[in-house]
């Protein structure tokens, strides 16, 4: 694994950046030559502006994930709060309306006899408009008999 670096061979390191044979290919139809630049480092400075620049970027991110968090943790409390009180009137509301159809049930109870009494008392109507009707036909059939023997 490890290779000896001879007078006439590069440093490791140099032979890892030197361009390798895919990088510097000859076409035989074309006589172009391709070649790589070699690869180089970026000064110390530049890698620790770099690592505290993506940090920073980095913490400003998670800061907003977490701060947008935060703000639909609390749009979901405040809408838990308005539920729960919209609930609470909802009961408030139905607990009224029991109360007042306890009300308008005991009302009801009141009124029964009198309008058992109003149902005899149709009911007595509708038999004397019967007998009403009877004795109009009876007296009829007896002006008819009183005029026929009267002509006689």
């Amino acid at each position: 694994m490890a290779e000896q670096e001879g007078p006439d061979k590069p440093p490791l390191n140099e032979q890892l950046m030197a361009p390798s044979a895919s990088q510097s290919v000859t076409s035989q139809d074309d006589a172009t030559v391709e070649t790589a630049e070699e690869a180089v480092e970026p000064p110390e400075a530049d890698i620790n502006e770099l690592c505290g620049d993506m940090f920073s970027k980095m913490a400003l991110y998670l800061t907003g994930e977490l701060t947008a968090t935060s703000e639909d943790y609390k749009l979901l409390e405040n809408m838990n709060k308005l539920t729960s009180l919209k609930y609470m009137e909802m009961k408030d509301i139905a607990g009224n309306i029991s109360r007042n159809l306890k009300d308008l049930n005991k009302k009801y109870a009141s009124l029964q006899p009198y309008l058992e009494q109003i149902n005899q008392i149709e009911e007595q109507v509708a038999s004397l408009e019967n007998a009403a009707y009877k004795l109009d036909a009876y007296s009829k059939r007896l002006e008819a008999k009183f005029k026929k023997l009267e002509k006689r």
